[in-house]
């Protein structure tokens, strides 16, 4: 357990990738990136920070909670949260061919 987990509070700083659309990389802000997997740094890109905050587990966060990217930070040393999926129904679109209708 790190020293800021361990009071509940964790200060964080959040990267975007240069390469894909929504996708972030939450580390803790005294260790920066020297945890995270080269080979996942490769696959995104530059990373250009976007913000840093001060994380409680009861922090509710775009598309999971503080508590759930606190303990893959804890045990991984990074969260990775990617672009959400796109709607299937609308890839189906793409997918089907279309009769002209006249």
């Amino acid at each position: 357990m790190t020293h800021t987990t361990m009071q509940g509070k964790l200060l964080c700083e959040i990267f975007k990738s240069s390469r894909k659309e929504e996708m972030y990389l939450y580390v803790d802000k005294l260790k920066g990136l020297e945890e995270v997997p080269e080979a996942l740094l490769e696959r995104f890109g530059k990373p250009v920070s976007a913000m840093t905050m001060i994380l409680t587990a009861d922090k509710a966060l775009a598309r999971t909670t503080g508590a759930d990217v606190m303990k893959a930070i804890e045990e991984k040393g990074f969260y990775l949260q990617m672009p959400p999926a796109k709607d299937e129904y609308l890839l189906d679109l793409y997918r089907t061919p279309t009769e002209a209708r006249y």
